[in-house]
Protein backbone atom coordinates (compact mmCIF):
# COMPACT_ATOMS: atom_id res chain seq x y z
CA UNK A 1 0.00 0.00 0.00
CA UNK A 2 1.29 3.69 -0.99
CA UNK A 3 1.71 5.83 2.16
CA UNK A 4 -1.39 7.65 0.98
CA UNK A 5 -3.68 4.63 0.55
CA UNK A 6 -2.85 3.91 4.53
CA UNK A 7 -4.11 7.62 5.32
CA UNK A 8 -7.14 6.68 3.73
CA UNK A 9 -7.65 3.53 5.28
CA UNK A 10 -7.09 4.90 8.85
CA UNK A 11 -9.75 8.14 7.97
CA UNK A 12 -11.83 5.00 7.36
CA UNK A 13 -11.38 3.61 10.37
CA UNK A 14 -11.63 6.24 12.84
CA UNK A 15 -14.60 7.64 11.53
CA UNK A 16 -16.02 3.56 12.43
CA UNK A 17 -14.52 3.92 15.57
CA UNK A 18 -15.90 7.40 16.22
CA UNK A 19 -19.02 6.51 15.09
CA UNK A 20 -19.09 2.90 17.52
CA UNK A 21 -18.28 5.16 20.42
CA UNK A 22 -20.90 7.26 19.94
CA UNK A 23 -23.37 4.66 19.64
CA UNK A 24 -21.53 2.72 22.06
CA UNK A 25 -20.89 -0.04 19.94
CA UNK A 26 -17.31 -2.11 18.96
CA UNK A 27 -14.59 -1.74 20.76
CA UNK A 28 -11.75 0.22 18.57
CA UNK A 29 -9.51 -2.87 18.46
CA UNK A 30 -12.40 -5.37 17.71
CA UNK A 31 -12.98 -2.88 14.51
CA UNK A 32 -9.71 -2.69 13.72
CA UNK A 33 -9.43 -6.54 13.53
CA UNK A 34 -12.55 -7.03 11.40
CA UNK A 35 -11.36 -4.26 9.20
CA UNK A 36 -7.91 -5.89 8.50
CA UNK A 37 -9.72 -9.84 8.04
CA UNK A 38 -11.98 -8.16 5.41
CA UNK A 39 -8.50 -6.56 3.25
CA UNK A 40 -6.23 -9.23 3.43
CA UNK A 41 -4.46 -7.17 0.96
CA UNK A 42 -2.81 -4.99 3.65
CA UNK A 43 0.07 -6.63 4.60
CA UNK A 44 1.76 -6.54 8.42
CA UNK A 45 3.39 -3.09 7.78
CA UNK A 46 0.81 -1.61 6.07
CA UNK A 47 -1.22 -2.83 9.32
CA UNK A 48 0.99 -1.59 11.43
CA UNK A 49 1.22 1.71 10.20
CA UNK A 50 -2.76 2.09 9.63
CA UNK A 51 -2.84 1.42 13.28
CA UNK A 52 -0.69 3.65 14.18
CA UNK A 53 -1.99 6.44 12.06
CA UNK A 54 -5.51 5.71 14.14
CA UNK A 55 -4.32 6.04 17.10
CA UNK A 56 -2.50 8.83 16.61
CA UNK A 57 -5.62 10.73 15.42
CA UNK A 58 -7.66 8.94 18.57
CA UNK A 59 -5.48 10.62 21.02
CA UNK A 60 -5.04 13.95 19.88
CA UNK A 61 -9.20 14.52 20.63
CA UNK A 62 -10.51 14.37 23.06
CA UNK A 63 -13.98 14.25 22.05
CA UNK A 64 -14.89 11.97 19.10
CA UNK A 65 -14.36 14.26 15.85
CA UNK A 66 -17.34 14.96 13.67
CA UNK A 67 -14.71 14.09 10.41
CA UNK A 68 -11.88 11.92 10.49
CA UNK A 69 -10.62 13.75 6.85
CA UNK A 70 -11.03 16.87 9.10
CA UNK A 71 -9.28 15.87 12.20
CA UNK A 72 -6.31 14.42 10.27
CA UNK A 73 -5.77 17.89 8.32
CA UNK A 74 -6.44 19.45 11.66
CA UNK A 75 -3.17 17.21 12.69
CA UNK A 76 -0.79 18.70 10.05
CA UNK A 77 1.94 16.84 8.55
CA UNK A 78 -0.37 15.11 6.21
CA UNK A 79 -1.42 17.44 3.58
CA UNK A 80 1.39 15.87 0.96
CA UNK A 81 -0.62 12.79 1.28
CA UNK A 82 -3.73 14.06 -0.17
CA UNK A 83 -3.21 13.16 -4.09
CA UNK A 84 -6.36 11.54 -4.89
CA UNK A 85 -4.00 9.04 -6.61
CA UNK A 86 -4.74 5.28 -6.61
CA UNK A 87 -6.19 4.48 -3.49
CA UNK A 88 -5.34 7.78 -2.08
CA UNK A 89 -7.79 10.22 -0.40
CA UNK A 90 -9.42 13.43 -2.46
CA UNK A 91 -7.02 16.32 -2.75
CA UNK A 92 -7.94 19.06 -0.82
CA UNK A 93 -10.49 22.01 -1.41
CA UNK A 94 -10.26 25.04 -0.77
CA UNK A 95 -13.71 24.36 1.92
CA UNK A 96 -12.05 21.50 3.50
CA UNK A 97 -12.46 21.85 7.24
CA UNK A 98 -9.76 20.97 9.73
CA UNK A 99 -10.15 20.52 12.81
CA UNK A 100 -8.13 21.42 15.66
CA UNK A 101 -6.89 18.95 18.60
CA UNK A 102 -9.58 19.10 21.32
CA UNK A 103 -8.89 18.42 25.13
CA UNK A 104 -11.09 16.20 27.12
CA UNK A 105 -14.61 17.30 28.07
CA UNK A 106 -14.23 20.08 30.83
CA UNK A 107 -16.50 17.95 33.01
CA UNK A 108 -14.25 14.87 32.80
CA UNK A 109 -11.14 16.61 32.38
CA UNK A 110 -12.08 17.57 35.86
CA UNK A 111 -12.18 14.47 37.51
CA UNK A 112 -8.65 13.80 36.34
CA UNK A 113 -5.77 15.22 38.62
CA UNK A 114 -4.31 17.56 35.92
CA UNK A 115 -0.90 15.95 36.21
CA UNK A 116 -2.15 12.45 35.02
CA UNK A 117 -4.00 14.57 31.86
CA UNK A 118 -0.39 14.26 29.49
CA UNK A 119 0.65 11.00 30.92
CA UNK A 120 -2.58 8.91 29.93
CA UNK A 121 -1.80 9.94 26.42
CA UNK A 122 1.42 8.23 26.78
CA UNK A 123 2.18 4.61 24.84
CA UNK A 124 1.31 2.23 27.40
CA UNK A 125 4.31 -0.23 28.15
CA UNK A 126 4.23 -4.11 27.42
CA UNK A 127 4.56 -5.77 30.96
CA UNK A 128 4.61 -9.76 32.23
CA UNK A 129 3.63 -11.66 34.71
CA UNK A 130 6.02 -14.39 35.69
CA UNK A 131 4.13 -17.91 36.32
CA UNK A 132 6.05 -18.64 39.92
CA UNK A 133 4.44 -21.79 39.95
CA UNK A 134 6.31 -22.78 36.61
CA UNK A 135 9.68 -20.11 36.64
CA UNK A 136 11.80 -17.96 38.15
CA UNK A 137 11.48 -14.21 37.39
CA UNK A 138 15.55 -14.61 37.14
CA UNK A 139 15.34 -17.14 34.23
CA UNK A 140 12.85 -15.63 32.56
CA UNK A 141 14.82 -12.57 31.92
CA UNK A 142 17.72 -14.43 30.75
CA UNK A 143 15.46 -15.46 28.29
CA UNK A 144 14.03 -12.47 27.25
CA UNK A 145 16.45 -10.05 25.38
CA UNK A 146 15.74 -6.68 26.22
CA UNK A 147 13.53 -7.43 29.15
CA UNK A 148 13.72 -5.59 32.97
CA UNK A 149 12.45 -6.59 36.36
CA UNK A 150 9.44 -4.02 37.23
CA UNK A 151 10.67 -2.18 40.44
CA UNK A 152 8.23 -2.66 43.27
CA UNK A 153 6.81 -5.84 41.73
CA UNK A 154 7.82 -9.53 42.73
CA UNK A 155 7.10 -11.17 39.20
CA UNK A 156 6.52 -8.02 36.95
CA UNK A 157 9.04 -7.93 34.12
CA UNK A 158 8.96 -5.09 31.53
CA UNK A 159 9.44 -5.82 27.37
CA UNK A 160 10.42 -3.92 24.63
CA UNK A 161 7.47 -3.03 22.79
CA UNK A 162 8.59 -4.55 19.70
CA UNK A 163 8.99 -8.35 21.26
CA UNK A 164 6.53 -10.81 19.52
CA UNK A 165 5.38 -13.30 22.58
CA UNK A 166 2.36 -15.24 21.15
CA UNK A 167 4.52 -18.34 19.94
CA UNK A 168 7.72 -18.08 22.58
CA UNK A 169 7.95 -21.37 24.72
CA UNK A 170 8.13 -18.99 27.63
CA UNK A 171 4.04 -18.26 26.55
CA UNK A 172 2.81 -21.23 25.05
CA UNK A 173 4.24 -22.98 28.29
CA UNK A 174 2.51 -21.23 30.37
CA UNK A 175 5.34 -19.60 32.25
CA UNK A 176 4.37 -15.73 31.67
CA UNK A 177 1.02 -13.71 31.05
CA UNK A 178 0.77 -10.72 29.98
CA UNK A 179 -0.19 -8.29 32.69
CA UNK A 180 0.04 -4.47 33.57
CA UNK A 181 2.31 -4.19 36.72
CA UNK A 182 -0.87 -2.06 37.97
CA UNK A 183 -2.71 -5.22 37.89
CA UNK A 184 0.03 -7.44 39.13
CA UNK A 185 -0.49 -4.81 42.41
CA UNK A 186 -4.12 -6.18 42.81
CA UNK A 187 -3.02 -9.23 43.22
CA UNK A 188 -0.60 -8.83 45.86
CA UNK A 189 -2.93 -7.03 47.74
CA UNK A 190 -4.61 -9.95 47.84
CA UNK A 191 -1.90 -11.90 49.78
CA UNK A 192 -3.74 -15.12 48.43
CA UNK A 193 -2.41 -18.37 50.13
CA UNK A 194 -2.60 -22.37 49.88
CA UNK A 195 -5.71 -23.51 51.65
CA UNK A 196 -7.79 -20.65 51.48
CA UNK A 197 -11.61 -19.83 49.77
CA UNK A 198 -11.36 -17.51 47.33
CA UNK A 199 -13.38 -15.53 44.57
CA UNK A 200 -12.59 -13.87 42.03
CA UNK A 201 -16.41 -12.00 41.61
CA UNK A 202 -15.65 -9.60 38.55
CA UNK A 203 -12.92 -12.58 36.74
CA UNK A 204 -13.47 -11.55 33.14
CA UNK A 205 -11.09 -13.34 31.58
CA UNK A 206 -9.21 -14.27 34.33
CA UNK A 207 -5.86 -12.54 34.27
CA UNK A 208 -6.03 -11.79 38.33
CA UNK A 209 -7.33 -15.64 38.45
CA UNK A 210 -4.15 -16.89 37.46
CA UNK A 211 -1.89 -14.87 39.99
CA UNK A 212 -4.23 -15.79 42.67
CA UNK A 213 -4.03 -19.71 42.07
CA UNK A 214 -0.19 -18.89 41.77
CA UNK A 215 -0.12 -18.08 44.83
CA UNK A 216 -2.31 -20.50 46.21
CA UNK A 217 -0.08 -23.18 44.89
CA UNK A 218 -2.50 -25.55 44.23
CA UNK A 219 -3.88 -25.69 47.75
CA UNK A 220 -7.84 -24.41 48.52
CA UNK A 221 -10.76 -23.93 46.41
CA UNK A 222 -10.64 -21.01 44.07
CA UNK A 223 -14.13 -19.44 41.87
CA UNK A 224 -13.92 -17.16 39.07
CA UNK A 225 -16.85 -15.35 38.46
CA UNK A 226 -18.42 -13.10 35.77
CA UNK A 227 -21.78 -12.50 33.58
CA UNK A 228 -19.79 -12.03 30.16
CA UNK A 229 -19.83 -15.55 28.91
CA UNK A 230 -17.31 -14.55 25.83
CA UNK A 231 -14.52 -13.33 28.51
CA UNK A 232 -14.91 -16.01 31.13
CA UNK A 233 -14.66 -18.35 28.11
CA UNK A 234 -11.10 -17.42 27.63
CA UNK A 235 -10.22 -18.11 31.05
CA UNK A 236 -10.23 -22.07 30.75
CA UNK A 237 -7.49 -22.09 27.83
CA UNK A 238 -5.27 -19.54 29.59
CA UNK A 239 -5.77 -21.56 33.39
CA UNK A 240 -4.93 -25.34 31.04
CA UNK A 241 -1.58 -23.42 29.56
CA UNK A 242 -0.75 -22.16 33.40
CA UNK A 243 -1.14 -25.42 34.46
CA UNK A 244 -3.86 -24.68 37.15
CA UNK A 245 -7.22 -25.22 38.12
CA UNK A 246 -10.38 -23.73 39.49
CA UNK A 247 -14.02 -23.75 39.21
CA UNK A 248 -15.92 -20.78 36.50
CA UNK A 249 -19.49 -19.45 37.05
CA UNK A 250 -21.36 -18.03 34.62
CA UNK A 251 -23.63 -15.45 36.39
CA UNK A 252 -27.19 -13.78 34.84
CA UNK A 253 -27.48 -10.23 35.70
CA UNK A 254 -29.79 -9.80 37.99
CA UNK A 255 -29.36 -13.06 39.51
CA UNK A 256 -26.26 -13.30 40.67
CA UNK A 257 -27.19 -13.67 44.82
CA UNK A 258 -29.46 -16.46 44.04
CA UNK A 259 -26.64 -18.16 41.76
CA UNK A 260 -23.99 -17.76 44.53
CA UNK A 261 -26.02 -18.75 47.85
CA UNK A 262 -23.99 -22.00 48.72
CA UNK A 263 -21.23 -19.23 49.04
CA UNK A 264 -23.09 -16.78 51.31
CA UNK A 265 -20.61 -16.24 54.04
CA UNK A 266 -17.82 -18.51 52.91
CA UNK A 267 -14.89 -16.70 51.53
CA UNK A 268 -11.54 -15.94 52.91
CA UNK A 269 -11.16 -13.15 50.05
CA UNK A 270 -13.30 -11.65 47.44
CA UNK A 271 -12.07 -10.08 44.93
CA UNK A 272 -13.83 -7.45 42.84
CA UNK A 273 -12.21 -6.07 39.84
CA UNK A 274 -15.25 -3.71 38.95
CA UNK A 275 -16.88 -2.51 36.02
CA UNK A 276 -15.64 1.13 35.36
CA UNK A 277 -14.99 3.77 33.46
CA UNK A 278 -11.45 2.62 32.50
CA UNK A 279 -10.18 6.25 32.65
CA UNK A 280 -6.83 4.37 34.30
CA UNK A 281 -6.55 2.70 31.71
CA UNK A 282 -6.39 5.18 28.39
CA UNK A 283 -3.13 4.69 27.32
CA UNK A 284 -4.02 1.51 25.90
CA UNK A 285 -7.51 2.22 25.07
CA UNK A 286 -7.63 5.95 24.59
CA UNK A 287 -11.26 5.98 22.52
CA UNK A 288 -13.01 5.17 25.39
CA UNK A 289 -12.31 8.10 26.73
CA UNK A 290 -15.18 9.17 24.01
CA UNK A 291 -17.43 6.80 25.84
CA UNK A 292 -17.35 8.17 29.28
CA UNK A 293 -20.64 10.58 29.63
CA UNK A 294 -22.15 11.52 33.00
CA UNK A 295 -25.12 8.90 32.54
CA UNK A 296 -22.70 6.31 31.91
CA UNK A 297 -20.51 7.25 35.11
CA UNK A 298 -23.50 7.13 36.99
CA UNK A 299 -24.21 3.82 35.56
CA UNK A 300 -21.99 2.36 36.32
CA UNK A 301 -21.01 3.71 39.85
CA UNK A 302 -24.42 2.25 40.72
CA UNK A 303 -23.04 -1.23 39.36
CA UNK A 304 -20.15 -1.27 41.57
CA UNK A 305 -22.16 -0.19 44.65
CA UNK A 306 -24.02 -3.11 43.87
CA UNK A 307 -21.25 -5.68 43.32
CA UNK A 308 -19.68 -4.52 46.27
CA UNK A 309 -23.04 -5.46 47.83
CA UNK A 310 -23.27 -9.00 46.57
CA UNK A 311 -18.89 -9.32 47.41
CA UNK A 312 -19.63 -7.97 51.21
CA UNK A 313 -22.17 -11.28 51.30
CA UNK A 314 -19.91 -13.76 50.51
CA UNK A 315 -16.87 -12.96 52.75
CA UNK A 316 -17.23 -14.93 56.10
CA UNK A 317 -16.80 -13.57 59.41
CA UNK A 318 -12.50 -11.91 59.64
CA UNK A 319 -12.72 -12.18 56.16
CA UNK A 320 -11.42 -9.78 53.10
CA UNK A 321 -12.88 -7.88 50.42
CA UNK A 322 -10.20 -6.76 47.89
CA UNK A 323 -11.73 -3.60 45.73
CA UNK A 324 -10.16 -2.83 42.38
CA UNK A 325 -11.11 0.14 39.60
CA UNK A 326 -8.59 0.73 36.75
CA UNK A 327 -9.76 4.40 37.02
CA UNK A 328 -8.46 7.62 38.66
CA UNK A 329 -12.08 8.93 38.97
CA UNK A 330 -12.57 9.41 43.04
CA UNK A 331 -16.14 8.55 42.10
CA UNK A 332 -15.56 4.90 41.31
CA UNK A 333 -12.71 4.32 43.84
CA UNK A 334 -11.75 6.33 47.05
CA UNK A 335 -15.53 7.43 47.51
CA UNK A 336 -17.01 4.02 46.80
CA UNK A 337 -15.50 2.90 49.88
CA UNK A 338 -15.72 5.64 52.15
CA UNK A 339 -19.76 4.97 51.03
CA UNK A 340 -19.28 1.05 51.95
CA UNK A 341 -17.63 1.77 55.40
CA UNK A 342 -20.12 4.41 56.04
CA UNK A 343 -22.83 1.87 55.78
CA UNK A 344 -21.37 -1.46 56.69
CA UNK A 345 -21.00 -1.34 60.43
CA UNK A 346 -17.72 -2.94 61.77
CA UNK A 347 -16.14 -3.20 58.19
CA UNK A 348 -12.91 -1.70 58.49
CA UNK A 349 -9.74 -0.85 56.07
CA UNK A 350 -6.73 -2.98 56.21
CA UNK A 351 -3.25 -0.94 55.64
CA UNK A 352 -2.08 -1.05 51.90
CA UNK A 353 2.00 -0.89 51.28
CA UNK A 354 2.53 -1.46 48.00
CA UNK A 355 5.92 -1.38 46.08
CA UNK A 356 4.71 1.38 44.00
CA UNK A 357 2.00 3.54 44.10
CA UNK A 358 0.68 6.00 47.02
CA UNK A 359 -1.82 5.89 49.99
CA UNK A 360 -5.08 7.29 48.72
CA UNK A 361 -8.17 7.28 51.31
CA UNK A 362 -9.01 4.32 52.58
CA UNK A 363 -6.56 2.37 49.84
CA UNK A 364 -3.94 2.66 47.55
CA UNK A 365 -3.34 4.72 44.26
CA UNK A 366 -1.21 3.88 40.93
CA UNK A 367 -1.07 6.25 38.17
CA UNK A 368 0.70 6.62 34.85
CA UNK A 369 2.58 9.93 35.72
CA UNK A 370 3.56 8.66 39.15
CA UNK A 371 4.41 4.53 38.94
CA UNK A 372 4.56 4.40 35.28
CA UNK A 373 1.72 1.77 35.35
CA UNK A 374 -2.01 1.82 34.17
CA UNK A 375 -4.27 3.80 37.19
CA UNK A 376 -5.62 2.07 40.16
CA UNK A 377 -7.62 2.61 43.19
CA UNK A 378 -7.26 -0.24 45.31
CA UNK A 379 -8.38 -1.26 48.68
CA UNK A 380 -8.45 -4.20 51.38
CA UNK A 381 -11.37 -4.31 53.50
CA UNK A 382 -11.99 -6.52 56.59
CA UNK A 383 -15.55 -7.71 57.32
CA UNK A 384 -15.71 -8.29 61.63
CA UNK A 385 -15.78 -11.29 63.08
Amino acid sequence: MTPSARLLSAIELVDLIAGAARSNGAAADTIIARWFKERRFAGGKDRAAIRDLVYEVIRAFGEPPRSARAAVLGLGGFDHLFDGIGYGPAPIAADDERLSPTPLAPWLAALIPDEEHVALLDRAPFDLRVNHGKASRAAVLDALSGASPIAGTDHGIRLPANLKLDQHPLWLEGKVEVQDAGSQMIIATCAARPGQTIVDLCAGAGGKTLGLAADMAGQGRLIACDTDRGRLSRLGPRAERAGIEGEMRLLNPGAEEAMLADLQSSADLVLVDAPCSGSGTWRRNPESRWRVTPASLELVTTLQRRVLGIAAELVKPGGVLVYAVCSLIEHEGRDQIDEFLAVRRGWTAEPVSLGIGRPHGAGWRLTPAHDGCDGFFIARLKKPC
